[in-house]
């Protein structure tokens, strides 16, 4: 799978071995943030659970700002900026409907566990 979603590594300081607050909360509220995008597409495309993806994505992001504000350096939260949400909304949207589902399967699978790990 090459959707580059993201996931908690030991270096994100999440862990119990080598835990670092801040360090994790700008993992989690950054990956929150990337994920933004990932769930804008499953919202377009999973027309039958719009309510539900629309409700999760809001809380996801809302969970982010939320944390940002949490750490010491707000700035350094990594928010993808428009033109790299458009390019990837673009490559998400360029796939036929089994890689559609599949697409869909995987950003699930992977924030159900980056928020089941952080």
């Amino acid at each position: 799978n090459n959707l580059n979603l993201p996931k908690v590594t030991e270096e994100d300081g999440c862990l119990l071995a080598g835990f670092n607050e801040d360090k994790c909360l700008r993992k989690i509220s950054s990956g929150l943030y990337t994920f933004q995008t990932y769930l804008k597409y499953i919202q377009e495309t999973f027309i039958s659970e719009n309510q539900n993806v629309e409700s999760l994505s809001y809380s996801a992001e809302h969970l982010a700002r939320t944390i940002r504000q949490m750490v010491i350096n707000p700035e350094e939260v990594i928010i993808p900026d428009a033109a790299t949400q458009e390019s990837l909304h673009t490559k998400l949207k360029s796939t036929n409907a089994w890689t559609k589902k599949i697409t869909i399967h995987l950003i699930l699978r992977d924030f159900t566990s980056f928020m089941e790990k952080t």
